[in-house]
């Protein structure tokens, strides 16, 4: 793993790379697998020197949400704060999903959500 990954991420590593011994998945290149698996999840989650520096910088994908650190949050931290917003920001957390993540069972929910 690159320096700066948090425990929890050195935990997903070594638990896919033996999953994938385990398998017979990616002979001879769990390893690889493994860290580009973990490595995307970490700039997907603003975890690298370089999403860090673009939030610093103010150019992080999520600037502006009415949700602060959208990007980092699970499902259901998001859920949980849905409550207080209004349509028009149910709507700019819509469309910041189907351009970036697209979960589906988050993009039903605010669906379900904007057109009850």
């Amino acid at each position: 793993m690159p320096a700066g990954a948090n425990q929890k991420r050195e935990g997903e590593f070594k638990k896919l790379e033996r999953r994938f011994q385990q398998e017979g998945r990616y002979k001879g290149r769990e390893e690889e697998v493994a860290a580009r698996i973990v490595n995307k999840q970490r700039a997907e989650y603003g975890e690298t020197k370089e999403e860090r520096a673009k939030d610093r910088q103010g150019r992080s994908p999520d600037r502006g949400l009415p949700i602060k650190d959208y990007q980092t949050l699970t499902i259901p931290q998001i859920r949980d704060r849905l409550d207080s917003l209004s349509s028009r920001d149910i709507e700019k957390i819509r469309s910041y999903e189907a351009e970036h993540k697209n979960r589906k069972g988050l993009m039903a929910f605010l669906n379900r959500r904007l057109h009850h």
